[in-house]
């Protein structure tokens, strides 16, 4: 049997299949195991940004309800059982030692029948599948891992197809425009299940709309304005408060109105996320499973999502954010405008190679008093020195700030730097990869 670090050494040691869109390896993997999706309510969640917001929050409504809820998302912050959760708890570390073994074995019988061989995604997936059917769970809230079409998780029909907005992102697997990633992330719309969609940019909501007429599915979409709802099914919300650290809102659909619902999730893309969360619990009466408005209210009040726009300590203040792509550096953004503007800020970045970063650091860059480069613990990330060099090429207007940059290689002495740096009354924020992010979160619980 199988330690939990041999477990982990396995199922990481995967990373060498590298990434392989496509269901015949999840199918024949899951085949051997005798099928743990199948008989399981799932609610499927896609999209590029907002997927897992939008996750924990149906979870954490679903639970608040009554129910036991299995909960897959990645990638992880902190520990790799994260992925894998049972009414807001990790998978122990017995069970996932336990149900590796299993899928290494069932490997083993692929591999005899010449049936090929899974990537490191699609045996996690398969380990999640299998704790969630051990664990009888009422429902299994499913986070597309990348595009939708060709992800692992779309071995499942679900009772919801739930799309938050899609931007761009792994062109590298899902197409260079708009439109041919979000056919990608449509690909888990299956016939007649109803789908709830964020607001999107009208390229990718044509896409949705042509996708949910073929498959004759109901679609609801979240409005940013309620002006907007004319004659579809539709969600809109109205902000009433917007602070640090909550929101309150209300929120309209076309069943009910909900009065001062609040959320403990900084930035206002988050009141999509919680509206498109409203109406994928909402679209579960289809199946004749009714959720009472208690538990709605008190479900999103209760939903966390660690690293997303995350306050880890007051002065200075400290603030994490897994922005690891152009959509994501602008709702950062957006938020230190709103709440930190007055603020001295020093930004520290961390990036992959694979992402858009050039885009990213016009974005964010600009905003900075004080910058320190770091580099994520991953193959493929960006040299704390590269990114500082490409940080001076992408931002000549800054040329003053020059001075202002720092390549730290190792995290934990970024955040030494970070610290050292800044005064009671400024901002730290850490931005970029959620490999870093991860770690910087860690760095900051032994800190406490």
């Amino acid at each position: 049997m199988l330690t939990y670090s041999e477990a982990l050494e396995f199922i990481h040691g995967l990373n060498r299949f590298g990434t392989k869109l496509g269901l015949e390896n999840i199918t024949n993997l899951l085949d051997i195991l005798d099928n743990p999706h199948h008989g399981i309510k799932v609610i499927h969640v896609a999209g590029t940004n907002g997927k897992g917001s939008t996750c924990a929050m149906i979870d954490s409504i679903l639970r608040a309800a009554g129910y036991k809820v299995g909960l897959y998302t990645s990638p992880y912050l902190e520990v790799f059982n994260e992925r894998i959760r049972v009414n807001g708890k990790n998978i122990p570390d017995e069970d996932l030692a336990r149900l590796t073994q299993k899928v290494r074995d069932a490997i083993s019988a692929m591999q005899k029948k010449n049936l090929g061989y899974p990537t490191e995604f699609e045996v996690v997936t398969a380990l999640g599948f299998l704790y969630f059917k051990e664990q009888a769970v009422d429902f299994i809230v499913l986070e597309v891992g990348m595009g939708g079409r060709l992800d692992a998780t779309n071995v499942v029909t679900p009772l919801v197809s739930v799309i938050t907005p899609i931007s761009f992102d792994h062109q590298k697997y899902l197409g260079n425009t708009l439109a041919d990633i979000s056919r990608e992330k449509c690909g888990i719309i299956k016939e007649r299940v109803p789908v709830v969609s964020g607001p999107q940019d009208a390229e990718a909501m044509r896409v949705i709309e042509e996708a949910c007429a073929r498959q004759k599915c109901t679609l609801k979409r979240v409005l940013n304005s309620c002006e907007d709802r004319k004659d579809i099914d539709y969600i809109c919300y109205k902000p009433i408060y917007d602070g640090v650290n909550d929101q309150v809102f209300d929120l309209d659909t076309l069943k009910n109105h909900y009065s001062n619902l609040r959320i403990r999730l900084t930035g206002s893309h988050q009141l999509e996320n919680a509206a498109a969360a409203v109406g994928a619990i909402e679209a579960l009466e289809l199946s004749g499973i009714k959720i009472t408005k208690d538990a709605i209210y008190t479900g999103l009040e209760n939903a966390r999502w660690p690293g997303r726009l995350e306050i880890l300590k007051e002065n200075p203040t400290v603030l994490i954010d897994g922005a690891h792509n152009v959509a994501g550096v602008r709702t950062l953004k957006e938020a230190i405008l709103k709440h930190f503007s007055k603020k001295k800020k020093i930004l520290v970045l961390g990036i992959l190679e694979d992402k858009d970063y050039k885009d990213m650091i016009r974005e964010i860059v600009p905003l900075a008093d004080t910058i320190i480069t770091t580099a994520p613990d991953n193959p493929r990330a960006i040299s704390a020195e590269r990114l500082a060099e490409v940080i001076k090429e992408s931002c000549p207007e800054n040329e003053k700030r020059h001075d202002n940059i720092y390549a730290v290689k190792k995290i934990k002495d970024a955040v030494s730097l970070s610290l050292e740096l800044a005064a009671p009354g400024d901002l730290i924020v850490f931005a970029g990869s959620l490999y870093m992010i991860g770690s910087v979160r860690t760095i900051f619980s032994n800190l406490r």
